[in-house]
C-alpha cells in the first residue's frame, strides 16, 4: 500500500513540476544568462564522451551487421542499416543514458545538496521562486541540447559504422557506397523521428532529477541516495516512454 501510494505522490509531483515548469518558460529570455550556462555545462560533459561512444557504437553496428548482410549478398545495405538504427533508435538513447548519467545526476546533487543545506528555503526567504531560478533555465537547456547532441553522436556513428565496413575484409565496402546507401534510405522523417524522442527524454530527465532533487530531506547520505534514484528513474522512464512515442511515431507516419 505504501509503494503504492509513493508511485501517486512521485507521479503528481512530476506532472505538477512539469506544469509549473512550462509556466516558468514565460521568463526564459529574461534568464537566457542561466539557460546558456546550463547549455554549456551540458555540452562540455558531454560531447567529448559523445563523440567515443557514437564512434564505437556505429562501429559495432557495422561489425555485427556487415558479415551477416554479406552473406546474402546484401552488404551495399550496411549504410541504411546503420544509419536508421542511429537516427531512429540507438542515438537517441544513447544521448539521453549519457545525459541523465552525466548531467542529470549532476542536476540532481546540486540541488539535492541546496535543499538539504536549506539554500532552497532561502530562496523562498528571499521571494524567488526555485522553480523559475534554477528548474527552468536546466529544463530549457536540456530540451534544447539533447537533440543537438543526438545529431552530433548520429554522424559521427554514422562515420564509425563506414570505417568498420571498410576496413572489415568480411564486408570491405567503400565509403561512397556505404554513404550512398545510407542517404537513400535515411531521410528526413527517420531523423526527425530521432530528434522528437530527444525532446521527450530531455523533459523526462531534466523534470525527473531535479524534482528528485529537490525533495530531497535529511543529511548528506540523502545526496547520494537522490542521485542514484534521480538516475535509474530516468533510465527507466526513458526506455518506457520510448516504447509509446514509437508508436505514437508510427501511428503519425512519422517514420
Amino acid at each position: 500500500m505504501n509503494s503504492v501510494m509513493a508511485f501517486f505522490r512521485t507521479t503528481g509531483g512530476l506532472l505538477g513540476l512539469f506544469m509549473e515548469t512550462l509556466y516558468w518558460c514565460k521568463s526564459a529570455f529574461s534568464n537566457s544568462d542561466k539557460v546558456f550556462t546550463q547549455l554549456y555545462i551540458i555540452g562540455n560533459q558531454t560531447l567529448p564522451v559523445g563523440a567515443l561512444i557514437a564512434l564505437f557504437s556505429g562501429g559495432v553496428l557495422a561489425l555485427q551487421a556487415g558479415p551477416t548482410l554479406a552473406q546474402f549478398g546484401l552488404e551495399e545495405n550496411v549504410g541504411g542499416l546503420v544509419g536508421l538504427s542511429l537516427a531512429k533508435e540507438i542515438g537517441p538513447i544513447m544521448a539521453s543514458i549519457l545525459i541523465a548519467g552525466r548531467v542529470g545526476s549532476a542536476m540532481a546533487a546540486e540541488l539535492a545538496s541546496m535543499s538539504v543545506y536549506e539554500e532552497i528555503d532561502a530562496l523562498k526567504t528571499m521571494d524567488i521562486n526555485p522553480v523559475r531560478y534554477l528548474v527552468m533555465p536546466r529544463f530549457i537547456a536540456m530540451v534544447l541540447a539533447l537533440p543537438v547532441l543526438v545529431i552530433y553522436m548520429d554522424v559521427i556513428g554514422w562515420f564509425g559504422g563506414g570505417l568498420v565496413a571498410m576496413i572489415n575484409p568480411e564486408v570491405h565496402l567503400s565509403l561512397d557506397v556505404y554513404y550512398r546507401n545510407l542517404s537513400e534510405l535515411v531521410d528526413f522523417a527517420a531523423v526527425l523521428n530521432g530528434l522528437i524522442k530527444a525532446m521527450f527524454f530531455g523533459v523526462i530527465i531534466s523534470i525527473v532529477c531535479c524534482y528528485i532533487g529537490l525533495k530531497t530531506k535529511g543529511g548528506p547520505r540523502e545526496i547520494g541516495n537522490s542521485v542514484t534514484k534521480a538516475v535509474v528513474l530516468s533510465f527507466v522512464l526513458v526506455l518506457v516512454s520510448d516504447y509509446y512515442i514509437t508508436r505514437i511515431l508510427l501511428f503519425l507516419n512519422i517514420d
